[in-house]
């Protein structure tokens, strides 16, 4: 599978759709900021500059301040795959990212997303 598409796709892109995702299912963008800040260790300053500069997945990622040592405990499927067995570790970190906009969508409760 080539997976350079969504590497090379600016994260500055597809944050406005994790935000459209929540907010149609009744969250918030500010709830949203609280998943992607626990997984990257962004704050709301360093994730800005990243969208300001277009930054793609790979770069987000490869740049993220601390990715939380938790993540392990992020499981399930998204888009057809088990997120805890997938082998490239930069899909892999999309993925969760992916899985924890999807938990928070569907209603589950914050500590339960950032798996207190």
């Amino acid at each position: 599978m080539d997976n350079s598409r969504i590497f090379k796709t600016p994260f500055a892109s597809i944050y406005p759709l994790y935000i459209q995702k929540a907010e149609k299912k009744g969250r918030t963008k500010a709830e949203l900021d609280v998943i992607i800040f626990w997984l990257t260790g962004y704050d709301q300053l360093t994730m800005q500059q990243q969208i300001d500069k277009k930054s793609d997945f790979q770069t987000f990622f490869a740049q993220a301040p601390r990715i939380n040592p938790n993540v392990s405990m992020i499981t399930g499927v998204i888009c057809g795959y088990r997120v805890e067995e997938i082998e490239d570790e930069l899909m892999q970190k999309i993925r969760y990212l992916d899985k924890l906009v999807d938990e928070l969508a569907k209603g589950k409760a914050i500590e339960k997303i950032l798996r207190k």
